[in-house]
């Protein structure tokens, strides 16, 4: 779910919606495996592809020893068979 965010009276409601809803939030508990959903079918491959290696790209650069800590990245559709892409 997404946090209460703050809008002030100078602020674009539209814009804030557009932007909270095009964010995307990593949370690791204790397990290993992480989820992110990183397009829709009304996206273009190019605009999935470079979603794809933005999260990734950000997600690595959150981890202590950054791609040592990454041990395989696939990618899935909903109904679809995961691909392993690193």
């Amino acid at each position: 779910g997404k946090f209460p965010s703050l809008i002030t009276h100078t602020d674009d409601m539209g814009d804030k919606v557009a932007d909270i809803r095009g964010t995307i939030k990593f949370q690791l508990k204790k397990v290993l495996c992480l989820n992110v959903a990183v397009g829709n079918v009304g996206l273009t491959e190019d605009e999935v592809t470079a979603n794809i290696v933005l999260a990734v790209n950000f997600l690595v650069s959150l981890l202590k020893k950054h791609w040592q800590n990454v041990k395989s990245l696939n990618i899935k559709s909903t109904m679809g068979k995961p691909k392993r892409i690193y």
